[in-house]
């Protein structure tokens, strides 16, 4: 039956097995002259292997006694994870190189990483979870400190790491006291210890297990890591941090409430709906006097974690299926943002003060266009498709009967919207500062005018997600 199981882990292990092939040859041959190659390599790799799980995917399957499982929902959520990792690859490629930060290790890591993220969303088992998000963690530590003749970057590296051997303390308490009052780690398992309602102990746990979890989505009140390693990092690792990841925990934290604590939807639903509303505010008023634009985006991430979380706390199908949609609506429309961001240079050195946009559009009159259309999509302006993002998660809090967290929603997303509308202020009406230099790769130019028509087009049929990500929500609530 191994072999049977290797089958089904088959992305995973050949993924794995070329990030460990890559690092024993750039070692031994021509080491960081091999860098551009291996990330091209490695984007490709991803886009191929995204490709067959999009073609060759089918029903649900079971590996190594349930501690893994592929199914629609893993499926739907390793897509959108390989290819916005494969996006951010080849966005990073040019910008690290000028900045002689291009280290063949750098895509390796990515790629470990996404093995990581992979395993967390077919996740059967807490052993398995954590096995997965330890291999993710410990990938993007290093990534975040990549510039190491920084201060900011080694600060937001040890950051990142201190706190979230902090965020696994809490998770690995909560899976203790999971295991001790339900008998096993298997999510299955714990279903059935809580078919007759769930223990105090067990409740306890679940708590743990999510504040773990809520680390990892940056959502509020654990999310202090985040402003200070998205300003700190180097620009491509921070779009990274921003889009895969954030899929894969989002995906880790529905894998678990509804396969392992699907019985007891009414005990975790407020539970998720606090850190949801937290987040969305706490994201939209924090992010208001904000000059760095890397920090801007960390305070934005929050909030939209909050969204996230908000269509995950109505507890039914449709709520994940909200959540889905909002979080590939998410991945595509940051992309763009840092594609944008990625651009911005004076005198060969990366700028992020939001002032420096002033008056941008004279200068640049489609690249403003494209960033004010993502910029338009992130606040949720109709008819940009992340207006549709939003009204999915709102739609589906208020048919889970929380009223109230569509409200708030609503009222967060107005006063988020603010920051946002600022940067477009600036870049038409602003007071013409020092000029921005006119370079951009046309990878960059590809991804920030690509997702910009994305949030245009999609309004038509949001490129036929919709029942896709029903189908994958079906196979995960049942």
């Amino acid at each position: 039956m191994i072999g049977a199981d290797i089958q089904i882990l088959m992305p995973e292990v050949v993924l794995s097995l070329y990030a460990m092939g890559a690092l024993l040859a750039a070692v031994y041959t021509t080491k960081d002259a091999m860098a551009p190659l291996l990330t091209w390599a490695t984007a490709g790799l991803f886009v191929l292997i995204a490709v067959w799980l999009g073609i060759n995917g089918q029903g649900t399957n079971v590996a190594f006694g349930g501690m893994f499982v592929d199914d629609g929902f893993a499926r739907f959520a390793k897509i959108v994870i390989l290819l916005s990792a494969a996006a951010v690859l080849l966005m990073s490629e040019t910008y690290m190189q000028r900045r002689g930060l291009l280290r063949f290790e750098y895509p390796l890591l990515v790629a470990l990483a996404v093995v990581g993220m992979m395993v967390m969303v077919s996740a059967g088992d807490l052993m398995a979870l954590y096995m997965g998000l330890e291999l993710q963690s410990l990938a993007l530590y290093v990534v975040a400190s990549l510039r190491r003749d920084s201060v900011k970057s080694t600060e937001a590296g040890l950051k990142y790491f201190v706190l979230g051997a902090l965020s696994s303390g809490l998770l690995l308490y909560g899976a203790s006291l999971t295991y001790g009052y339900a008998g096993t780690t298997m999510f299955a398992g714990i279903i059935e210890a809580t078919e007759k309602g769930a223990s105090l102990g067990l409740l306890f746990g679940l708590v743990f297990l999510l504040a773990g979890f809520a680390f990892k989505v940056s959502a509020a009140p654990f999310h202090m890591w985040t402003p200070d390693v998205y300003e700190g990092s180097p620009t491509p690792v921070t779009a990274f941090f921003a889009t895969a990841p954030k899929v894969a925990a989002m995906a880790l934290f529905a894998r678990v409430v509804h396969d392992a604590f699907g019985g007891i939807v009414g005990e975790w639903q407020q539970i998720v709906a606090f850190p949801s509303v937290v987040s969305m505010f706490l994201g939209a008023i924090a992010a208001i006097g904000q000059q760095d634009i890397k920090r801007l985006m960390a305070y934005s991430s929050i909030a939209h974690m909050g969204f996230a979380l908000m269509g995950l706390a109505a507890g039914t199908a449709f709520g994940v299926q909200a959540m889905l949609i909002y979080m590939a609506i998410y991945v595509t429309m940051n992309i763009g943002t840092f594609a944008f961001i990625l651009s911005m240079e004076r005198d060969g050195r990366p700028v992020t003060n939001i002032d420096s946009l002033k008056m941008y559009s004279k200068r640049e009159p489609l690249r403003a266009l494209a960033m004010l259309i993502l910029l338009f999509s992130l606040a949720g302006v109709p008819p940009m498709v992340g207006f549709f993002g939003k009204f999915y998660v709102l739609r589906a809090a208020y048919d889970g009967g929380l009223a109230w967290l569509a409200v708030a929603g609503v009222i967060a997303s107005v006063i988020g919207a603010f920051y946002y509308l600022r940067i477009v202020y600036f870049m038409y009406f602003g007071e013409e500062t020092e000029p921005l230099d006119g370079k951009i790769t046309p990878v960059l130019w590809a991804f920030l005018m690509g997702s910009a028509a994305v949030m245009l087009v999609g309004v038509v049929n949001l490129f036929g997600i919709e029942p896709i990500a029903a189908a994958a929500a079906v196979t995960l609530v049942n």
